[in-house]
């Protein structure tokens, strides 16, 4: 059996992370790429061109790059959010790749990020699913989660897709906001996925 590679997507506070978790349970290999991607900020060379780009202000006391300053650069600044995503979006694709020879004996594996779409990387998939929350809800779970104002909230979602656009270019959605449970939507496309072949 070839093993699918699956994307899993979702705008902010959709709840990606948690079916991502519900996935890794069931005993999927689950590839974090937004995580890897801050991972990436360690790295020496990445970090000297960002510093050669966008300035040497971006560092905290220790002289790493501080995420919360950088992160209000690049959401007001759109050419510094390009700039980003070019320098980390190849690192975190060959990652991905090489984490995925070590488990080609898996029917399939998820690669969770936010901007699968937007990144030009949907593509590269077998099957995506789409994690899909109402505006409000995901407002109010980022507001908890990372006490940021709904002001700067919505300034990053006008860089994301169109939740809706998402779910229809999807081959999976699942809809976490609303009266349907998530682990019984994520156990039908296990089953689903677990028989199925590139």
């Amino acid at each position: 059996m070839n093993m699918l590679k699956v994307g899993l997507t979702g705008n902010m506070g959709s709840g990606k992370s948690i079916v991502a978790e519900i996935f890794r349970v069931l005993g999927v290999p689950v590839y974090h790429a937004d995580a890897e991607a801050r991972n990436f900020l360690n790295d020496p060379q990445v970090v000297q061109k960002i510093r050669e780009r966008l300035g040497g202000n971006l560092s905290d006391k220790a002289g790493s790059i501080d995420r919360a300053v950088l992160s209000e650069r690049v959401f007001s600044d759109p050419d510094a959010l390009s700039f980003l995503n070019s320098l980390i979006h190849p690192l975190v694709r060959e990652d991905f790749a090489k984490w995925c020879l070590t488990r080609q004996d898996f029917p399939y594996v998820i690669h969770e990020a936010a901007i699968l779409y937007e990144s030009g990387f949907a593509g590269e998939f077998d099957r995506i699913i789409c994690v899909s929350a109402p505006k409000e809800e995901s407002i109010r779970r980022i507001r908890e989660r990372d006490g940021i104002s709904r002001e700067q909230i919505l300034k990053r979602m006008q860089f994301q897709m169109d939740g809706d656009k998402k779910a229809a270019l999807a081959d999976f959605v699942i809809r976490n906001g609303g009266p349907e449970m998530l682990l019984p939507q994520v156990l039908t496309i296990h089953g689903i996925l677990s028989e199925s072949t590139p």
